[in-house]
């Protein structure tokens, strides 16, 4: 079986199947969490489809996450092969298509007529927004699988070894590279930082957040978020695969694989509440409701003050769901098998549910907050419209 990388790292593509990869084939042994049918339900949201297009490859095997990004009226997106295209969101006509040289791996981030990504040879490309054309590349020390994060003046890139680099985001120059140690067994993903001008918030393989500051690549604090504890390899790990979210009041939420879902206070580092929760996904914070998914593919939304919680949904245990999005009063999940579900997000419920194609959604869906935009692993990309 051919692995995305070669290295001492164990390469785990999702928790399914984690028993299969370690062996080193691609097995058929019973996945961990076996998943649910689906059945039919009263639909209350109708979905439809307001156009479709494709998009090079798609993710390729390893189904790299190279999620879309959406900046104005533009949906930018990219397949493995190092295929960019910019789409109009009101009819999905192609405005440009750019070709790099190198396979992408990571996320695109759009920003101030930029866009940021990432190949697997560890290098981080500039495009401008208008037209495509690379601005700068910058080599890092490793392959990238997170979307890189914008500061003021800063982006801020984490790679699978365990290093974080900060470039200038106009130039690309090399400003400082922090790193962690990493155990030996990890996730096939890479937490994604949260930066803000003043410091980086980083969650690594070794279950523990780093506070990284922006102006040197120091350390300022570190917390310890989840503790390998398991007798064998795949119960001691401990990877922080989602990013931290950040509330504008200085509250971050944090999960982790084989750990718990933590509450801090982003400032002092004080816990402000956790629970036991496994899971490899960024959450969703809405007002005051904090959705997660947890390992087994069950959404769960936690009250963001108290940590209790509110309501859970198993109607999709089991299902390789995406992070969670939110839409329009729904909570928006794609899966393996390339449905996209939704969830009313007061009560939990599913209200509706529409296909993309069979070779799956492994990406969280992108929204604007009304319109949501799927993009399946071959490359299929549809913009739905939910109503009412």
């Amino acid at each position: 079986m051919k692995t995305p990388f070669n290295r001492t790292r164990i390469a785990l593509a999702t928790a399914v199947t984690l028993t299969a990869l370690l062996t080193g084939c691609a097995s058929k042994s019973e996945p961990q969490y076996p998943p649910k049918e689906l059945k039919d339900f009263a639909e209350s949201t109708r979905v439809e489809t307001r156009w479709s297009e494709g998009v090079g490859a798609g993710l390729g095997e390893a189904t790299y996450p190279i999620e879309p990004a959406l900046a104005g009226s533009t949906l930018f997106a990219a397949d493995e092969e190092g295929m960019v295209e910019a789409f109009n969101t009101a009819n999905g006509d192609t405005q440009w298509e750019a070709e790099l040289d190198s396979p992408i791996s990571s996320g695109i981030t759009a920003v101030d007529g930029d866009l940021f990504l990432a190949t697997r040879n560890g290098e981080v490309v500039a495009l401008d927004q208008r037209n495509g054309r690379v601005k700068w590349r910058t080599r890092v020390p490793s392959e990238v699988l997170a979307a890189p994060q914008p500061t003021t003046q800063l982006l801020i890139v984490q790679a699978v070894d365990g290093t974080v680099t900060a470039l200038d985001r106009l130039s690309g120059d090399r400003q400082w590279v922090f790193s962690a140690n990493m155990p030996s067994l990890t996730l096939r993903s890479t937490g994604t930082p949260t930066a803000i001008d003043q410091v980086t918030f980083a969650g690594f393989a070794n279950g523990r957040l780093s506070i990284i500051d922006n102006r040197s690549g120091q350390q300022i604090s570190e917390r310890t978020i989840a503790v390998a504890t398991g007798m064998n390899d795949i119960d001691r790990l401990v990877d922080l695969a989602g990013q931290p979210v950040l509330t504008p009041d200085g509250r971050l939420f944090v999960t982790s694989f084989n750990g718990r879902l933590v509450a801090l206070n982003a400032q002092s580092g004080e816990t402000l509440w956790s629970t036991p929760l496994s899971s490899y996904h960024t959450p969703v914070l809405v007002g005051e409701t904090l959705y997660v998914v947890d390992e087994a593919s069950r959404l769960i939304a936690f009250d963001a003050n108290s940590g209790n919680e509110l309501w859970r949904l198993e109607d999709l245990y089991g299902r390789s769901v995406t992070a969670p999005a939110f839409a329009d009063g729904r909570i928006v999940l794609g899966d393996a098998e390339g449905y996209v579900h939704f969830i009313d997000a007061s009560s939990g419920r599913l209200v509706g549910r529409t296909h993309i194609d069979g070779s799956g959604i492994s990406v969280r869906p992108l929204t604007d907050g009304k319109r949501v935009y799927a993009l399946a692993n071959d490359g299929s990309l549809e913009a739905l419209d939910i109503r009412p």
